[in-house]
Order: C-alpha cells, then structure tokens, then sequence
C-alpha cells in the first residue's frame, strides 16, 4: 500500500480523498495546508492537517497528490517538489484508460471518465467525474477538465488549459496554453493561448488571461 499526503484543504481535497477511498493500493495518512497556518490545528476526515514547511520529513515514505481545480496549482507542486516529495497517478476504478494511452505523474483521473487509445496526458492533470477524452488527443501538464466535458480525438490541449463543465471540444482542435474554456461552451475553431472562450459556437471573450 502507498501512503499518500493530498496536497489541498478545501472541499475538492475531500473528494480527493473519497476517490482514493475505494482504492485499497493507497492509504491517505494527511492533507497539507500552504496559506493558513491556523488550518494545521484542524482535522480533516479524521485526518491530521500539515504545514507545507513540515512535509520534507515524509518524502521517504509517502508520494502526493494535488487537490486543487485551479491550473495554478503549480505553485503548490513546486513547492511540494522543492522538498522531496514525489506523485503518485490515480485512476479511480470505474475510470476507463486505454492501455495504449499514457499519465503523468500525479494526474488524477476521477471516476466514470474515459481515455481512449493512444491518448497522451502529462503530469499533473486533473480530469474530473464523467468527463470522455478521444483518441490521439495530447494534453500539457497542470490541465483541468471538469465534469462531463467531452474532448475528442486528435485534440492538442497545451499546458494550464481549463475545460469547463460539460464543454465539448470537436475532433482536431488546438487548444493553446494557459487558456479557459467556458461551462457549456463547443469550440469548433483552433483557440490560441491565454484567452478564454465562451459560447456555441465558442468565441474569445476575453484575453492576457493565465489559466483559471
């Protein structure tokens, strides 16, 4: 069994949580906390909360996870990095991955979602419950795809992208860094980067954005 910290203290670390729940290779044994000191004399889910300072002391032990549906959780990765710790991919059980697709360390793949073949999907990527992602798609780090979007085949999705919830992006689209897809919308078009797009057909309402 792997012993895993959940970086994150807000709501998505309890689902996190939950997820890995019904997952008897990992054990989690703490969440970690990198803005309200006062949050580490809390519990959550029975489970201690750590100071970020504080995790070097588990890097022989234990891997993370990131709970944070922002693309800027980088930040807090880093930082995790920068002590020692490794990730760890998890792959709910009811998530269906092709065995001819691949994913990064310390992606998280939730429940009902669906990979097709030859799928590449980078490092910490949080693909949320019930969303389906196509074939020969390529997907950067740090991505987020919320629940019930539909990626299709052959689709480049840069880093820091965000997808929102039940957004459908047709076969062979690009989808440059750093940009947002709005709730509900279809993209039809190539989308550059750092700009969100809104709307069906999808059309850029606003730019200089970096992720969400």
């Amino acid at each position: 069994m792997e012993r895993l910290l959940i970086l994150g203290t807000r709501a998505l670390a309890e689902e996190v949580w939950d997820l890995i729940s019904d997952m008897p290779d990992f054990e989690v044994t703490a969440f970690v906390e990198n803005q309200d000191p006062a949050r580490c004399l809390e519990t959550l889910e029975g489970l201690p909360i750590l100071w970020i300072d504080d995790i070097a002391a588990y890097a022989a032990t234990h891997k993370a996870v990131c709970a944070l549906g922002t693309t800027h959780r980088s930040r807090f990765i880093e930082q995790a990095a920068a002590l020692g710790l490794e990730f760890a991919t998890v792959v709910h059980p009811t998530a269906r991955v092709s065995t001819h697709s691949s994913v990064g360390d310390g992606t998280i793949v939730s429940a009902g979602v669906i990979v097709a073949t030859r799928t590449q999907i980078g490092r910490h990527v949080f693909i949320n419950r019930g969303a389906l992602i196509g074939h020969h798609t390529r997907m950067g780090d740090y991505v987020s795809i919320m629940p019930g979007a539909n990626i299709a085949g052959k689709c480049n999705l840069g880093d820091a992208v965000y997808i929102g919830i039940g957004a459908t992006v047709v076969d062979g689209i690009t989808i440059g860094a750093h940009s947002v897809v709005g709730a509900g919308s279809v993209v039809t078009q190539d989308v550059p980067a750092n700009v969100q797009v809104v709307g069906v057909p999808a059309v850029i309402a606003r730019e200089n954005i970096s992720g969400k």
